[in-house]
């Protein structure tokens, strides 16, 4: 190496690169903190939405504080049910004292009303232009015409009812001072419409007496199975009233039934 150059001090060789200390690699504690608070921690402040059964790292977006309710993946674990559950949650709900309710309260779920409802809807339609059928043909079979109206009527009486009944029980239980859950009301007033399923088929029989004891044993099945799991969400609260008026509307609904779809 040239003398000149041994000669020169270190720093005249590194320039104006300054020289990395141990102090100057240390982490700035302002940085560290940011880190620590992103994402919210769960049940903190800024846990933001998250519905049950979603895990406590899950996708930030789902924590978000309003952003959850219009992500698809937020409604997910109230799809996520087996066959076996279903099933049994069927039968629970034509053999009221199963205790429904309290099968529902951890995990309540939308993947058997929407099913129950849709497949009410088809059978209504379909098997109310049948039993029409059924009951004209022997007067006069060449004015019958397949009535492309009832599955509107179907479609919009049956989502309608098991959405908007539940939500405005709802309202009115919290008015009252009880605390329901929304989710599990509309699980179960949807399951309440399984036994409208098997039903339907019986009221294929065309004789007008067995069809009126048909409806009035289904709308009576129905009705019990809503007061009952009405009693287990009150929790001995005085809510007759409010159980009264939903046993007596759902019995309605069995009549609408009978006389709209099986005159």
């Amino acid at each position: 190496m040239d003398e000149g150059y041994a000669n020169l001090p270190t720093s005249h060789l590194l320039g104006s690169v300054p020289a990395v200390t141990q102090d100057d690699r240390k982490p700035d504690a302002g940085a560290t903190s940011r880190l620590q608070e992103f994402p919210p921690a769960p049940g903190g402040n800024g846990g933001g939405y998250r519905p049950p059964g979603a895990p406590a790292d899950g996708d930030i977006e789902n924590q978000a504080n309003w952003k959850g309710y219009f992500n698809v993946a937020s409604y997910a674990p109230y799809f996520n049910v087996d066959t076996d559950v279903v099933v049994d949650r069927l039968i629970s709900s034509v053999y009221p004292m199963d205790g429904f309710y309290r099968k529902i309260d951890v995990n309540p779920d939308m993947y058997g009303p929407l099913w129950i409802t849709t497949t009410l809807v088809f059978m209504l339609a379909a098997f109310g232009n049948f039993a029409t059928y059924l009951m004209q043909k022997k007067k006069n079979p060449d004015m019958w015409n397949f009535d492309v109206g009832y599955f509107s009527w179907a479609a919009s009486v049956m989502y309608g009812y098991a959405i908007v009944v539940p939500a405005v029980f709802f309202f009115l239980f919290q008015y009252f001072g009880s605390r329901p859950n929304l989710v599990r009301f509309w699980c179960m007033w949807g399951y309440s419409l399984f036994v409208f399923i098997p039903a339907s088929v019986l009221l294929l029989i065309p004789v007008e007496f067995l069809r009126w004891v048909i409806i009035a044993l289904s709308g009576g099945a129905s009705s019990w199975f809503i007061v009952l799991n009405l009693k287990d969400c009150t929790q001995g609260a005085d809510m007759m009233v409010l159980i009264a008026s939903a046993a007596v509307l759902q019995f309605a609904l069995a009549l609408f039934i009978k006389v709209f779809f099986f005159a």
